[in-house]
């Protein structure tokens, strides 16, 4: 990156510290890398310039860093989560965005701020909508969704990729960035390209 190997070693070291939250969750296992790297592929194909790309895939690797101040019980809990559990998750990504704002990891942090902000503003923390929410965020949400949706869980199977692609699309315009959703769809919508791991299509 421009700014410098100092810069970069410490996003190394947090993306390090992303590896420990999937541990914690057998159900999630390499979550974290898996987000970064659809997230880069997403960015790659919207036509991000390259430093812009490896922020975005760093970012991802960090996106749910905030975790690790979470309870094991909630995070591991097999099946919804009550009002309380529910509002303490939500707090992962304002944790995550304090422990890199300490390292000076900008845009890195603003855009795990708001990795579960909507498109119709109806997410979290802080409501934003539409254009409000940076460009990264909105790929990293998308991300995000597509792997938790491909993922076995205690509570639920995995979905196929056509049916992740599927609920990604009912939800571009409400919950995602409907050019995100394009662009994604644009890169895995070829069997060539599908995610390594996404079966059943």
């Amino acid at each position: 990156l421009a700014e410098g190997p100092d810069r970069v070693a410490r996003f190394r070291a947090a993306a390090s510290l992303a590896h420990a939250v999937d541990a914690r969750d057998a159900y999630t296992g390499s979550h974290s890398y898996m987000v970064g790297e659809l997230a880069a592929r997403v960015a790659t194909r919207m036509e991000l310039d390259e430093e812009q790309i490896e922020l975005i895939r760093l970012a991802g690797s960090l996106h749910d860093l905030g975790k690790l101040a979470i309870p094991e019980e909630i995070l591991r809990k097999p099946g919804p989560l009550n009002e309380a559990e529910r509002l303490v998750l939500e707090r992962h990504p304002q944790i995550g965005f304090r422990m890199l704002d300490s390292l000076g990891v900008e845009p890195v942090g603003n855009w795990v701020l708001h990795h579960h902000e909507r498109w119709d503003g109806d997410g979290y923390p802080d409501r934003l909508a539409g254009p409000q929410i940076p460009l990264g965020a909105r790929i990293l949400l998308v991300a995000d969704a597509y792997d938790a949706m491909t993922t076995d869980r205690v509570y639920r199977g995995r979905l196929t990729h056509d049916r992740a692609m599927t609920e990604l699309e009912r939800c571009a315009g409400t919950q995602f960035d409907p050019d995100v959703v394009a662009a994604f769809h644009a890169e895995f919508d070829e069997p060539r390209l599908r995610v390594v791991g996404a079966e059943g299509a």
